[in-house]
């Protein structure tokens, strides 16, 4: 259904002194919902660049540096790190701390341009973007950037959203083998899930040790 703009008076002769009210109705009769205001209509495209790990900040920190130096303000528009509230128990106490969402990885808002690529890409702390190609990285989706940055409603509280914990198949005690690495081949016990961080800590027999290595989900398979 379009809307209609109508106007509503008094319904008795209309005078000089009458108030006239402009309201904006649906063919329906119900009034029409706010807007939802998306992070990906701003300008630009957004892309996920990967830092080294716990180099987040500074990465954020030598960005804003070269911008302001080159004067890039209309190129690379803005650099946000996805962080969520998480509640800890810190001697004896709750506690609600900011954790990042998903480390040593920051979302850049800025132009599909390859100079403002390699610019970004050259940056200290940096290993890249996410994407087919080095010199074309992947946009991310209206959803994508939905999911990442909640669209924002006037006047409407927005709903904390919880992190849908990552599907993995291994327990504590498994045993599995590296694929990748240093400790290609070896194989172990799992000892700890890091499941913020994807990550398993296992227990290798190194010349006759036992010795914690931690691994990323991709890198063991279990046996």
């Amino acid at each position: 259904m379009s809307d209609i703009e109508t106007t509503v008076s008094d319904p008795h002769e209309a005078s000089g002194d009458d108030e006239i009210l402009d309201v904006t109705i649906l063919e329906d009769g119900l009034e029409e919902e706010p807007v939802a205001e998306s992070a990906f209509d701003r300008p630009g495209r957004w892309y996920i660049v990967h830092t080294f790990a716990g180099h987040e900040q500074k990465v954020i920190g030598a960005l804003k540096n070269i911008i302001k130096s080159r004067e890039l303000e209309e190129q690379i528009y803005e650099i946000f790190l996805p962080e969520e509230d998480v509640t800890e128990f810190k001697a004896g106490k709750k506690v609600t701390v900011s954790k990042r969402m998903f480390p040593s990885y920051l979302l850049i808002r800025c132009e599909p341009d390859p100079e403002i690529f390699y610019v970004v890409g050259s940056t200290p702390g940096v290993t890249g973007f996410v994407g087919a190609e080095k010199t074309r990285p992947t946009a991310l989706t209206r959803r994508e950037v939905d999911n990442i940055i909640r669209p924002l409603v006037e006047g409407v509280e927005q709903p904390v959203v919880k992190r849908r914990m990552p599907t993995h198949e291994f327990e504590v005690n498994d045993t599995v083998q590296i694929k990748t690495g240093p400790f290609a081949t070896f194989s172990g016990h799992v000892a700890e899930i890091n499941e913020d961080q994807l990550k398993v800590k296992v227990l290798v027999d190194i010349f006759g040790r036992e010795t914690p290595v931690e691994l990323d989900f991709t890198q063991v398979t279990k046996l």
